[in-house]
């Protein structure tokens, strides 16, 4: 029994291995991959031969392909990831500093969608085609079609300069999830997670009537359970299935989602250094930070296969 419990567990994490050196293997080529000379791109036009040369040195670009891949994978296994040209610091140290930030912000970001769109779609399911059902598929309908980028100045303009309940940028000073730090972090949070709430609650709502059309529920009516059994322990622990494979590959939208949604709001996030490093051509910074998000996706994919599991204990089988 145990056996049969873990075997699906320990053959997911052997899968992901793979995958992470895919991940490490094309971030460690993003560099090269880059048209023209990274280390002249850095310096500018004014740069001379030797300025070039100390650079290149200095990166280690001046090695052997193979032994720069090596001496990448060494690194990562010590921590190291090179060190950032801007900023004078190490690339682990930057990365580290801000990414508790973008971590917290998408976090809260998928908790609000998945409050907002689980009770939605269960509602609008059992109110097929009535007036609430409609209500909730206009409002999932506008979620969908405001963007990052316009819905985060209009949250701005209501909530922060014309009614003033919420900080217009920033983390605060405060600390980690303390008051001032949630007041700053409610309006990026809810710009990220508007278009994935909308998406779940049609997901939800269409994974739900398919359940309750199914011969299991109509037993479960006629053997005298009451309604919320059958909707809440039967049919949407059925229904959460394809909604939690819909949430691990929207994870990734919401990485992609928070450089800009950090970007409007000033959140000093991993998606923001990421910008900024590509604005000065810090490349070892642009590869830290890739990696890093990178690592995220994959983990966040991980943690949605596990949860299969416990969604649906059928799965293990």
């Amino acid at each position: 029994m145990i056996a049969r419990t873990f075997w699906p567990i320990l053959r997911r994490l052997l899968l992901t291995l793979p995958v992470l050196w895919i991940v490490v293997s094309l971030v460690f080529l993003l560099i090269h991959l880059v048209p023209g000379d990274p280390i002249a791109q850095m310096l500018g036009e004014g740069a001379t031969a030797s300025d070039l040369s100390a650079l290149r040195h200095a990166y280690g670009f001046d090695l052997p392909l193979h032994t720069q891949y090596f001496n990448y994978w060494k690194g990562l296994f010590h921590g190291d990831l090179g060190r950032s040209l801007r900023l004078n610091d190490s690339v682990t140290h930057l990365v580290a500093q801000r990414y508790p930030y973008t971590l917290s912000l998408t976090g809260i970001a998928l908790i609000l969608s998945v409050i907002m769109a689980i009770p939605a779609g269960v509602h609008a399911a059992l109110h097929k085609n009535a007036w609430q059902d409609r209500s909730i598929g206009i409002l999932s309908l506008f979620g969908l079609s405001f963007p990052n980028f316009a819905l985060g100045p209009i949250f701005i303009l209501v909530f922060s300069i014309s009614l003033g309940w919420l900080p217009v940028s920033g983390a605060g000073t405060g600390r980690t999830f303390g008051p001032q730090y949630l007041l700053h972090i409610t309006l990026p949070a809810i710009t990220l997670g508007v278009s994935l709430a909308a998406i779940l609650t049609r997901m939800v709502r269409t994974s739900m009537l398919e359940e309750l059309g199914q011969d299991y529920i109509r037993t479960a009516r006629a053997k005298g359970l009451s309604e919320s059994a059958v909707v809440y322990r039967h049919a949407l622990r059925n229904a959460l299935v394809p909604v939690l494979t819909v949430i691990g590959l929207q994870f990734g939208s919401l990485l992609a989602g928070a450089i800009v949604t950090e970007t409007i709001f000033s959140w000093p996030g991993i998606g923001r250094l990421t910008l900024s490093a590509i604005s000065n051509r810090d490349y070892a910074l642009v590869q830290g930070c890739t990696l890093a998000i990178g690592l995220t996706y994959l983990a966040a994919n991980l943690l949605t296969d596990l949860a299969y599991t416990l969604a649906n204990p059928r799965l293990r089988v």
